[in-house]
């Protein structure tokens, strides 16, 4: 009896005349737009100002795709160079090849550089972005499901992933496997859901909520590692891959319980973000102005404005002092009277 397995797409790119639309690059775009938002909303949330994250992205963002790809190209060295490879294949991006241990290690950089231009501590940044980038990557990994590729050990599950593709060497491959790209993806949205549960429960800061990430994502990644087929280097009988998770998940769970004695709580919300005061003093926007479009400076009448309203008084014959200032003529010469006598007494 033929099961209902999922089926492979038929091909991962579309043509808008000569323009090549790949699949692969739009599940990075929207991943990116998505740990952008999120990560926008969390950092508002936590004090910061509206565009900061988006402003720091600009530097992560490209860092990260670098990073990700030089560390693919790295440990996968024999498909790009030797004998009878193309050196030049390194740089299309597009054909799939993207390190998460290099996107997150040089895009920390970038984030890096663009938090100190901004003023902003980089560990309270990271923890505002951490489920975000935890939903990017889920997103990202629907590209391999579209390039047919880091599929997992044959299977014959209701939920195998059909594949049938030809290699660059000109080997067909046909046959149902374990759907990693799948269980990655729905591991990332779990890892999503976590932070922000964790982060809400124990007010995670300093860094914290990104370690958890980080902790949480490698648990997930170990083992579907493990159920890959695709080439990869081995040491010690373990794939590369393997060895670097359980290498930053004992990082990460360390950096949770160091910082977590040295530095319990949140940072002070006033002190991440430079920006977020700027928006505070300007009222950003929700401050309606005047209707001659001059604001008026700490709340007070500038003086041409005081010389215009005296001389309209003047001219109405209206007094333009304020009326709890008026002075009472009667009650003023009883005043004057009583402290006369008081000062005789007191002679």
């Amino acid at each position: 009896m033929d099961i209902a397995y999922i089926p492979s797409p038929s091909r991962g790119v579309l043509y808008l005349g000569p323009i090549p639309l790949r699949a692969y690059a739009f599940c990075i775009i929207l991943g990116v737009v998505v740990a952008v938002w999120l990560g926008s909303k969390r950092w508002v949330a936590r004090g910061g100002a509206k565009h900061t994250v988006g402003d720091i992205a600009v530097w992560a963002v490209p860092f990260g795709l670098v990073g990700g790809r030089l560390y693919h190209v790295i440990t996968d060295h024999q498909l790009y160079f030797g004998d009878g490879k193309n050196p030049w294949n390194a740089l299309k991006i597009w054909e799939g090849g993207l390190g998460i241990w290099g996107a997150i290690a040089l895009g920390a950089v970038g984030a890096w550089i663009g938090a100190r231009r901004r003023g902003v501590p980089l560990p309270a940044y990271a923890d505002a972005i951490a489920p975000g980038i935890a939903l990017a990557q889920a997103m990202g990994r629907w590209g391999n499901y579209f390039n047919q590729e880091l599929y997992g050990r044959p299977t014959t599950l209701p939920w195998g992933l059909e594949i049938d593709k030809t290699l660059p060497s000109g080997e067909v491959v046909t046959g149902v496997y374990h759907p990693t790209f799948l269980y990655e993806s729905l591991w990332c949205v779990g890892v999503a859901l976590l932070v922000i549960w964790a982060d809400r429960r124990f007010k995670l800061g300093h860094g914290r909520a990104f370690a958890l990430y980080v902790a949480a994502y490698t648990v997930g990644r170990a083992w579907t590692e493990w159920l890959r087929i695709d080439e990869a280097h081995h040491f010690l009988g373990v794939r590369l891959n393997d060895w670097t998770a359980g290498v930053v998940f004992l990082a990460a769970v360390a950096y949770l319980v160091i910082v977590g004695r040295r530095r319990p709580g949140r940072e002070d919300p006033a002190s991440i973000d430079p920006a977020a005061h700027v928006e505070q003093a300007s009222g950003d926007g929700s401050a309606e102005a005047p209707a001659d479009g001059k604001a008026p400076v700490d709340g007070k009448a500038t003086a041409d404005e005081k010389v215009r309203v005296d001389e309209k008084d003047s001219k109405s014959g209206k007094s333009s002092q304020p009326a709890d200032e008026k002075v009472d003529a009667p009650a003023a010469a009883g005043a004057a009277k009583t402290t006369g006598e008081d000062t005789k007494n007191l002679t």
